[in-house]
């Protein structure tokens, strides 16, 4: 079964955990800033690693510094749903630790 949408409140709500990830359109998002390529490179095979734990993923885009970070949920018809704040909650406890900054 298909996890829930959520109500935009729920989503905010959930949001008010997560610095830096902010609802754009009908997705959650966030970017990091790191200090260089490598560190970035490091970052997103961590993320990768949740996302597989979790089978939920993210679109994920990696530059020369810097890792930005979408989701929904597509069995919910693209709706943000509980999935994606917990995979954006994993994705935040992990970034200090790689050195990110937000962008």
């Amino acid at each position: 079964m298909p996890a829930a949408p959520l109500s935009r409140q729920e989503i905010e709500d959930g949001l008010g955990d997560l610095p830096g990830w902010s609802l754009e359109g009908d997705r959650i998002a966030c970017a990091y800033r790191f200090r260089d390529h490598i560190a970035a490179a490091a970052f997103v095979q961590h993320v990768v690693a949740i996302q597989n734990e979790l089978n939920h993923h993210s679109d994920l885009t990696l530059g020369y510094n810097t890792v930005s970070l979408s989701v929904n949920t597509h069995d919910a018809g693209g709706a943000v749903t509980g999935n994606d704040l917990e995979l954006a909650g994993r994705v935040a406890a992990i970034a200090p630790g790689h050195g990110a900054r937000q962008r």
